[in-house]
Protein backbone atom coordinates (compact mmCIF):
# COMPACT_ATOMS: atom_id res chain seq x y z
CA UNK A 1 0.00 0.00 0.00
CA UNK A 2 1.20 3.49 -0.82
CA UNK A 3 1.31 6.18 1.80
CA UNK A 4 -1.66 8.45 1.19
CA UNK A 5 0.47 11.60 1.39
CA UNK A 6 2.94 10.44 -1.28
CA UNK A 7 0.19 9.12 -3.55
CA UNK A 8 -1.81 12.33 -3.30
CA UNK A 9 1.27 14.52 -3.87
CA UNK A 10 2.31 12.58 -6.97
CA UNK A 11 -1.21 12.66 -8.39
CA UNK A 12 -1.60 16.40 -7.84
CA UNK A 13 1.85 17.37 -9.12
CA UNK A 14 1.80 15.12 -12.18
CA UNK A 15 -1.69 16.17 -13.27
CA UNK A 16 -0.79 19.83 -12.80
CA UNK A 17 2.33 19.31 -14.93
CA UNK A 18 0.24 17.59 -17.61
CA UNK A 19 -2.34 20.36 -17.72
CA UNK A 20 0.46 22.87 -18.29
CA UNK A 21 2.55 20.82 -20.73
CA UNK A 22 0.24 18.46 -22.63
CA UNK A 23 0.61 18.29 -26.39
CA UNK A 24 -2.42 18.65 -28.62
CA UNK A 25 -2.14 15.21 -30.24
CA UNK A 26 -4.80 14.03 -32.72
CA UNK A 27 -5.56 10.77 -30.91
CA UNK A 28 -6.37 12.77 -27.78
CA UNK A 29 -9.27 14.36 -29.68
CA UNK A 30 -11.16 11.10 -30.25
CA UNK A 31 -12.82 8.31 -28.31
CA UNK A 32 -13.12 6.03 -31.35
CA UNK A 33 -11.54 2.68 -30.34
CA UNK A 34 -10.40 2.03 -33.92
CA UNK A 35 -8.51 5.33 -34.08
CA UNK A 36 -7.06 4.75 -30.62
CA UNK A 37 -5.88 1.31 -31.77
CA UNK A 38 -4.21 2.76 -34.88
CA UNK A 39 -2.40 5.39 -32.82
CA UNK A 40 -1.23 2.92 -30.18
CA UNK A 41 0.14 0.48 -32.76
CA UNK A 42 1.94 3.27 -34.61
CA UNK A 43 3.41 4.66 -31.39
CA UNK A 44 5.08 1.35 -30.55
CA UNK A 45 8.81 2.14 -30.92
CA UNK A 46 8.15 5.24 -33.04
CA UNK A 47 8.35 8.84 -31.85
CA UNK A 48 5.23 10.98 -31.70
CA UNK A 49 6.39 13.60 -34.19
CA UNK A 50 7.03 10.93 -36.82
CA UNK A 51 3.71 9.20 -36.18
CA UNK A 52 1.39 12.20 -36.61
CA UNK A 53 1.53 12.51 -40.44
CA UNK A 54 1.34 8.74 -40.88
CA UNK A 55 -1.65 8.57 -38.53
CA UNK A 56 -3.55 11.09 -40.66
CA UNK A 57 -2.55 9.43 -43.95
CA UNK A 58 -3.49 5.96 -42.71
CA UNK A 59 -6.92 7.09 -41.54
CA UNK A 60 -7.50 8.97 -44.78
CA UNK A 61 -6.94 5.69 -46.63
CA UNK A 62 -8.64 3.41 -44.08
CA UNK A 63 -11.10 5.62 -42.15
CA UNK A 64 -12.95 2.76 -40.44
CA UNK A 65 -12.19 -0.67 -39.08
CA UNK A 66 -14.32 -2.07 -41.94
CA UNK A 67 -12.18 -0.29 -44.54
CA UNK A 68 -8.97 -1.67 -43.04
CA UNK A 69 -10.37 -5.18 -42.78
CA UNK A 70 -11.42 -5.22 -46.44
CA UNK A 71 -8.19 -3.75 -47.85
CA UNK A 72 -5.55 -5.87 -49.60
CA UNK A 73 -2.67 -6.53 -47.22
CA UNK A 74 -0.22 -5.25 -49.83
CA UNK A 75 -2.02 -1.90 -49.79
CA UNK A 76 -1.82 -1.71 -46.00
CA UNK A 77 1.90 -2.42 -46.03
CA UNK A 78 2.39 0.20 -48.75
CA UNK A 79 0.60 2.93 -46.78
CA UNK A 80 2.72 1.97 -43.76
CA UNK A 81 5.91 2.80 -45.70
CA UNK A 82 8.31 4.92 -43.65
CA UNK A 83 7.11 3.89 -40.20
CA UNK A 84 9.30 0.81 -39.89
CA UNK A 85 8.52 -2.37 -37.97
CA UNK A 86 6.22 -3.41 -40.83
CA UNK A 87 4.85 -6.39 -38.94
CA UNK A 88 2.75 -3.92 -36.95
CA UNK A 89 0.72 -3.14 -40.07
CA UNK A 90 -0.10 -6.81 -40.63
CA UNK A 91 -1.06 -7.34 -36.99
CA UNK A 92 -3.23 -4.23 -37.04
CA UNK A 93 -5.16 -5.56 -40.01
CA UNK A 94 -5.51 -8.97 -38.32
CA UNK A 95 -7.20 -7.25 -35.40
CA UNK A 96 -9.47 -5.26 -37.73
CA UNK A 97 -10.52 -8.35 -39.67
CA UNK A 98 -11.37 -10.20 -36.47
CA UNK A 99 -13.43 -7.29 -35.11
CA UNK A 100 -15.37 -7.11 -38.38
CA UNK A 101 -15.87 -10.83 -38.93
CA UNK A 102 -16.41 -11.98 -35.33
CA UNK A 103 -17.82 -8.90 -33.58
CA UNK A 104 -19.82 -7.14 -36.31
CA UNK A 105 -17.34 -4.27 -36.34
CA UNK A 106 -17.78 -3.45 -32.64
CA UNK A 107 -14.80 -3.34 -30.28
CA UNK A 108 -15.27 -4.96 -26.86
CA UNK A 109 -15.05 -2.62 -23.88
CA UNK A 110 -13.49 -4.72 -21.11
CA UNK A 111 -9.77 -5.34 -20.81
CA UNK A 112 -10.11 -9.18 -20.77
CA UNK A 113 -12.24 -9.11 -23.94
CA UNK A 114 -9.84 -6.70 -25.64
CA UNK A 115 -6.85 -8.91 -24.80
CA UNK A 116 -8.69 -11.79 -26.47
CA UNK A 117 -8.49 -9.98 -29.83
CA UNK A 118 -5.63 -11.16 -32.07
CA UNK A 119 -2.65 -8.82 -31.99
CA UNK A 120 -3.73 -7.09 -28.75
CA UNK A 121 -1.59 -7.31 -25.62
CA UNK A 122 -2.18 -6.08 -22.05
CA UNK A 123 -0.89 -2.56 -22.72
CA UNK A 124 -2.94 -1.97 -25.88
CA UNK A 125 -6.05 -3.46 -24.25
CA UNK A 126 -5.67 -1.13 -21.29
CA UNK A 127 -5.04 1.86 -23.56
CA UNK A 128 -8.21 1.21 -25.59
CA UNK A 129 -10.31 0.64 -22.45
CA UNK A 130 -9.01 3.88 -20.94
CA UNK A 131 -8.58 6.22 -23.90
CA UNK A 132 -11.64 5.10 -25.90
CA UNK A 133 -14.05 4.09 -23.13
CA UNK A 134 -12.60 6.24 -20.30
CA UNK A 135 -12.27 3.36 -17.85
CA UNK A 136 -10.07 3.75 -14.76
CA UNK A 137 -7.65 0.94 -15.62
CA UNK A 138 -3.89 0.61 -15.12
CA UNK A 139 -1.48 -0.49 -17.84
CA UNK A 140 2.20 0.03 -18.56
CA UNK A 141 4.26 1.00 -21.57
CA UNK A 142 7.99 1.73 -21.49
CA UNK A 143 7.56 5.36 -20.45
CA UNK A 144 5.01 4.63 -17.73
CA UNK A 145 7.06 1.76 -16.37
CA UNK A 146 10.19 3.91 -16.16
CA UNK A 147 8.41 6.73 -14.29
CA UNK A 148 6.86 4.41 -11.70
CA UNK A 149 10.10 2.52 -11.21
CA UNK A 150 12.04 5.71 -10.55
CA UNK A 151 9.41 7.12 -8.23
CA UNK A 152 8.84 4.08 -6.05
CA UNK A 153 11.76 1.68 -6.56
CA UNK A 154 14.81 3.64 -7.69
CA UNK A 155 17.07 3.79 -10.73
CA UNK A 156 15.82 1.66 -13.60
CA UNK A 157 18.76 -0.65 -14.23
CA UNK A 158 18.38 -4.41 -14.85
CA UNK A 159 19.96 -5.61 -11.61
CA UNK A 160 17.57 -3.44 -9.58
CA UNK A 161 14.47 -3.93 -11.72
CA UNK A 162 11.17 -4.47 -9.95
CA UNK A 163 8.78 -7.22 -11.00
CA UNK A 164 6.12 -6.30 -13.52
CA UNK A 165 3.42 -7.42 -11.09
CA UNK A 166 4.74 -4.98 -8.48
CA UNK A 167 4.65 -2.07 -10.91
CA UNK A 168 1.14 -2.94 -12.09
CA UNK A 169 0.00 -2.99 -8.46
CA UNK A 170 1.51 0.48 -7.98
CA UNK A 171 -0.06 1.73 -11.20
CA UNK A 172 -3.48 0.42 -10.18
CA UNK A 173 -3.37 2.14 -6.80
CA UNK A 174 -2.31 5.44 -8.35
CA UNK A 175 -5.16 5.81 -10.88
CA UNK A 176 -7.42 8.58 -9.53
CA UNK A 177 -11.06 7.40 -9.45
CA UNK A 178 -12.99 8.99 -12.29
CA UNK A 179 -9.89 10.51 -13.87
CA UNK A 180 -8.12 7.53 -15.45
CA UNK A 181 -8.00 9.05 -18.94
CA UNK A 182 -6.15 12.17 -17.84
CA UNK A 183 -3.91 10.29 -15.40
CA UNK A 184 -2.66 7.70 -17.88
CA UNK A 185 -2.13 10.32 -20.56
CA UNK A 186 -0.13 12.34 -18.03
CA UNK A 187 2.02 9.37 -17.05
CA UNK A 188 2.87 8.62 -20.69
CA UNK A 189 3.60 12.27 -21.45
CA UNK A 190 5.81 12.66 -18.39
CA UNK A 191 7.92 9.64 -19.32
CA UNK A 192 8.24 10.81 -22.91
CA UNK A 193 9.19 14.42 -22.17
CA UNK A 194 10.39 14.84 -18.58
CA UNK A 195 11.61 11.60 -17.01
CA UNK A 196 13.23 10.38 -20.21
CA UNK A 197 15.47 7.35 -20.53
CA UNK A 198 18.59 9.15 -21.73
CA UNK A 199 18.59 12.61 -20.21
CA UNK A 200 15.90 13.07 -17.54
CA UNK A 201 15.20 16.68 -16.55
CA UNK A 202 15.52 16.01 -12.83
CA UNK A 203 16.52 19.54 -11.85
CA UNK A 204 13.14 20.95 -12.90
CA UNK A 205 11.07 17.86 -12.12
CA UNK A 206 7.85 18.54 -10.15
CA UNK A 207 8.05 15.02 -8.66
CA UNK A 208 11.65 15.39 -7.48
CA UNK A 209 10.78 15.39 -3.77
CA UNK A 210 8.94 12.07 -4.07
CA UNK A 211 11.36 10.29 -6.45
CA UNK A 212 13.46 7.46 -5.05
CA UNK A 213 15.80 7.60 -8.05
CA UNK A 214 16.53 11.34 -7.97
CA UNK A 215 19.79 11.27 -5.94
CA UNK A 216 21.32 8.41 -7.94
CA UNK A 217 20.36 9.85 -11.33
CA UNK A 218 21.71 13.27 -10.44
CA UNK A 219 24.98 11.70 -9.33
CA UNK A 220 25.25 9.72 -12.59
CA UNK A 221 24.48 12.75 -14.76
CA UNK A 222 27.04 14.87 -12.94
CA UNK A 223 29.85 12.51 -13.98
CA UNK A 224 28.94 12.49 -17.70
CA UNK A 225 30.36 14.91 -20.28
CA UNK A 226 27.93 17.57 -21.46
CA UNK A 227 25.42 16.20 -23.95
CA UNK A 228 26.04 12.56 -23.00
CA UNK A 229 22.94 10.45 -22.44
CA UNK A 230 22.38 7.77 -19.84
CA UNK A 231 21.58 5.15 -22.49
CA UNK A 232 23.00 4.60 -25.94
CA UNK A 233 21.17 3.36 -29.01
CA UNK A 234 22.08 -0.08 -30.26
CA UNK A 235 23.30 -0.49 -33.85
CA UNK A 236 20.54 -0.68 -36.45
CA UNK A 237 22.30 -0.47 -39.83
CA UNK A 238 23.43 -3.93 -40.84
CA UNK A 239 21.01 -5.73 -38.53
CA UNK A 240 18.45 -8.24 -39.77
CA UNK A 241 15.70 -5.71 -39.00
CA UNK A 242 17.50 -3.24 -41.28
CA UNK A 243 17.56 -5.71 -44.18
CA UNK A 244 13.98 -6.82 -43.59
CA UNK A 245 12.96 -3.20 -43.98
CA UNK A 246 14.96 -2.86 -47.19
CA UNK A 247 13.25 -5.90 -48.71
CA UNK A 248 9.77 -4.62 -47.85
CA UNK A 249 10.64 -1.15 -49.20
CA UNK A 250 11.71 -2.70 -52.51
CA UNK A 251 8.53 -4.75 -52.76
CA UNK A 252 6.41 -1.65 -52.12
CA UNK A 253 7.53 -0.06 -55.38
CA UNK A 254 4.81 -0.19 -58.01
CA UNK A 255 7.22 -1.64 -60.56
CA UNK A 256 7.73 -4.60 -58.22
CA UNK A 257 4.05 -5.55 -58.04
CA UNK A 258 4.75 -8.82 -59.88
CA UNK A 259 7.50 -9.62 -57.39
CA UNK A 260 11.27 -9.84 -57.46
CA UNK A 261 13.13 -13.08 -58.26
CA UNK A 262 15.01 -14.07 -55.15
CA UNK A 263 18.14 -14.51 -57.27
CA UNK A 264 18.02 -10.78 -58.03
CA UNK A 265 16.93 -9.67 -54.58
CA UNK A 266 20.19 -10.22 -52.70
CA UNK A 267 22.35 -7.66 -54.58
CA UNK A 268 19.49 -5.15 -54.37
CA UNK A 269 19.38 -5.14 -50.58
CA UNK A 270 22.93 -5.93 -49.49
CA UNK A 271 26.24 -4.58 -50.74
CA UNK A 272 28.87 -7.16 -51.70
CA UNK A 273 26.22 -9.88 -51.79
CA UNK A 274 27.56 -13.27 -52.89
CA UNK A 275 26.38 -16.87 -53.24
CA UNK A 276 27.62 -17.53 -49.72
CA UNK A 277 24.86 -15.17 -48.50
CA UNK A 278 22.02 -17.19 -50.05
CA UNK A 279 21.12 -19.12 -46.85
CA UNK A 280 20.91 -15.81 -44.96
CA UNK A 281 18.66 -14.30 -47.67
CA UNK A 282 16.33 -17.31 -47.73
CA UNK A 283 16.02 -17.20 -43.92
CA UNK A 284 15.29 -13.47 -44.10
CA UNK A 285 12.59 -13.88 -46.75
CA UNK A 286 10.98 -16.86 -45.03
CA UNK A 287 10.85 -14.83 -41.82
CA UNK A 288 9.02 -12.06 -43.67
CA UNK A 289 6.61 -14.65 -45.06
CA UNK A 290 5.92 -16.08 -41.59
CA UNK A 291 5.16 -12.57 -40.35
CA UNK A 292 2.71 -11.92 -43.19
CA UNK A 293 4.91 -9.29 -44.83
CA UNK A 294 5.79 -11.17 -48.02
CA UNK A 295 4.79 -14.09 -50.21
CA UNK A 296 7.21 -16.49 -51.87
CA UNK A 297 6.04 -18.25 -55.03
CA UNK A 298 7.64 -20.15 -57.86
CA UNK A 299 8.54 -17.99 -60.83
CA UNK A 300 6.27 -19.10 -63.66
CA UNK A 301 8.25 -17.12 -66.21
CA UNK A 302 11.59 -18.72 -65.54
CA UNK A 303 12.31 -21.74 -63.40
CA UNK A 304 16.02 -20.93 -63.43
CA UNK A 305 15.39 -17.60 -61.73
CA UNK A 306 14.04 -19.40 -58.68
CA UNK A 307 11.19 -18.21 -56.42
CA UNK A 308 9.69 -14.75 -56.63
CA UNK A 309 9.16 -12.57 -53.55
CA UNK A 310 6.25 -10.11 -53.43
CA UNK A 311 3.93 -8.36 -51.02
CA UNK A 312 1.01 -10.47 -49.77
CA UNK A 313 -2.24 -10.19 -51.71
Amino acid sequence: MLLDAKRDAIRANLLAWFDANRRDLPWRQTRDPYRILVSEVMLQQTQVDRVIPYYHAFLDRFPTVQALAEAPTAGVITVWAGLGYNRRAVNLQRTARYVVSERNGEFPRSVPDLIALPGIGPYTAGAIACFAFEQDVAFLDTNMRRVLHRLFVGVDVPKLAAKESELIELATELVPPGDGWRWNQALIEFGARQSTARRPACVICPLQADCNAFPAIQSALATLPAGTRLKKEGPFSGSNRFYRGRVVDLLREETRSAGVPIAALGPMVRENYSEADEPWLYDLVRGLERDGLAEVAENGASYDAGPVVKLPG
